[in-house]
């Protein structure tokens, strides 16, 4: 096997690495407010998360298509740059993870792709174009609309029950949480997948096994669904204690509405194929819950921090891809170091995660309860 072909193969391992630290970077997505308001058990809800995560990614491949043959000129793009990109997503989503914040681990694979094209490649080597189209404006508008849409939603469903009998109404919504909440995983599913798919197909087109403008192979599909559902599974529950937690204290008819919400607005856009962050239309749709409900208490400097980190997304994670691009530039030595940097840095984040873990028996406490020993794979 030749040195081209074990690149290749590094490259399609590493794009699946991604793909599972973006399965559990964003299981809060679909499933934080249903296990903070107890519709579902903490195991339950990323089993089904993972399952209708899988079931997603075979519903569509518009968006790979985009990321595929849109925001970077395929043709001056070489593996070497791909892999240089997902080191900088892989570094970011895990950074942002520790944190335990909600970033958008879509934004953090176009920064590092991004980011190592431009250096590796040259500025006419991205379509500045469509990043701004496909990319910052849905970043911009999508949060904001589904805040504007659960807002409206979540006033509603008070003023409509506000005279019902508070039991039955509870598990009303807590039923219609499992069905919000299994199609935002789903809409997840035909978003996110396809973004895991996107990078490994443009890795073929680079090493001329599949010619441009290429869909992704059924392979492909597969084993991207089944990335990113592992990754559901293994669940992430810094974040989800943030978004279930952290950002206001959610009540099952707000739960109901921000989910709901959530996946109108992701499948909308993976129709119309723009990669939106699904996370950052979740947070929206949990803001936009928590000031539809009278007196809810909005924590605006956990609100803050997510929206800094947010802006920092793409640039940081284009400071990443491209120092690992520059780094891979200088041949077989470069482009070990830079994979033994990223190697190291995971392990050192990860053993930082161990000191104050988070697992599925205290996902539901608050920041300041004492922590417990873990017993999960991504606490």
């Amino acid at each position: 096997m030749d040195g081209a072909s074990l690149l290749l193969i590094a490259v399609i391992v590493t794009a699946l690495a991604f793909d599972f630290t973006n399965g559990f970077h964003d299981t809060a997505n679909s499933m934080a407010t249903s296990i903070a308001t107890g519709a579902l058990a903490p195991r339950v809800a990323v089993l089904i998360a993972g399952a209708l995560n899988l079931a997603g990614a075979f519903l569509s491949t518009t968006v790979a298509k985009t990321i595929s043959g849109g925001i970077v000129n395929d043709s001056k793009v070489s593996l070497t740059m791909i892999f240089a990109g997902l080191l900088g997503a892989i570094l970011w989503n895990m950074l942002t993870w520790l944190a335990g914040l909600p970033s958008s681990s879509s934004h953090a694979l176009f920064g590092g792709l991004i980011g190592a094209v431009w250096v590796a490649a040259g500025a006419g080597a991205v379509h500045f174009g469509e990043v701004v189209e496909k990319i910052v404006l849905p970043a911009l508008i999508s949060p904001a609309l589904a805040c504007v849409v659960a807002l409206l939603a979540t006033y509603l469903a008070y003023v409509i029950t506000r005279h019902a009998p508070t039991g039955p109404v509870t598990r009303a919504y807590r039923t219609g949480q499992i069905g919000s909440a299994s199609l935002v995983a789903l809409a997840h599913g035909t978003n996110d997948a396809q973004k895991t798919m996107g990078v490994i197909t443009l890795a073929l087109i680079s090493a001329d096994v599949l010619d441009p403008g290429a869909g992704p192979p059924w392979w492909v599909i597969l084993s991207a669904g089944l990335a990113i559902s592992l990754g559901t599974y293994a669940g992430g529950w810094r974040i989800i204690r943030t978004m279930g937690r952290g950002l206001t204290e959610i009540q099952t008819p707000q739960g109901f509405t921000a989910e709901t919400t959530a996946t109108t607005v992701i499948l909308t856009s993976s129709h119309m194929g723009f990669p939106l962050s699904t996370t950052q239309v979740c947070a929206g749709g949990i803001l936009g819950a928590g000031l539809g409900r009278k007196l809810a208490e909005i924590r605006w400097g956990i609100a803050g921090r997510i929206a800094v980190s947010w802006v920092l997304t793409l640039p940081a994670a284009a400071a990443v891809g491209g120092s690992s691009a520059w780094l891979a530039g200088h041949g077989t030595i470069g482009l070990v170091l830079a994979a033994g940097m990223a190697l190291a840095a995971v392990g050192v984040m990860y053993a930082l995660s161990r000191r104050h873990p988070v697992h599925a028996k205290n996902v539901n406490d608050s920041p300041e309860t004492p922590q417990e020993q873990p017993d999960d794979l991504m606490a």
